[in-house]
């Protein structure tokens, strides 16, 4: 049995394959520095874009997932990149990225009305008032376009990667 309790979570209503991903502007991080960036423009870079929604960073289900992409070797896959969107300030993004040694960037979102305007946003249990993604994986192409959907159905729970690759169809070399 696992040390906490699974939670069902009300189902999820992020956008739907073919509809136009929710337009944002956030501070985006990486192990280095941030600034404010729009999701277009950062969409406008690759053919594809993974937003991975993960919980407040630090939490073990984000450092888990990034842990998983990185070993998997997603954020090499071919004319893709990953982006993460976490309910944390700049700072604390860029210490988590600093500290897992991580190639990627990070949406900051700490009111986390990101996740809220894609629908995955999740009530944190006996802390009133505070929010966080759930778990989440959401592909744009290039025009902000969504081509793939995923969001948890209860807490914690992750995504089946190997699952993920296929409907994806990631070049892993």
């Amino acid at each position: 049995m696992p040390a906490f309790d699974v939670v069902d979570l009300e189902p999820a209503s992020h956008p739907d394959p073919g509809e136009d991903a929710p337009a944002f502007t956030r501070p985006l991080v990486t192990d280095e520095f941030w600034t404010d960036r729009s999701l277009s423009s950062v969409v406008a870079e690759a053919e594809r874009t993974i937003l991975v929604f993960t919980p407040m960073i630090g939490s073990f289900l984000a450092t888990y997932v990034w842990d998983e992409l990185a070993e998997r070797g997603w954020a090499a896959a071919s004319e893709t990149q990953l982006v993460g969107v976490s309910a944390a300030n700049p700072y604390t993004a860029t210490r988590f990225l600093e500290e897992n040694d991580l190639e990627a960037r990070i949406f900051a979102d700490p009111a986390n009305d990101v996740a809220r305007a894609y629908g995955i946003e999740h009530d944190v249990d006996g802390m009133a008032g505070i929010s966080e993604p759930r778990p989440a994986i959401i592909a744009l192409d290039s025009d902000g376009t969504v081509e793939y959907a995923w969001a948890a159905d209860e807490w914690p729970e992750f995504p089946d990667y190997d699952a993920l690759e296929d409907e994806l169809d990631l070049d892993l070399e």
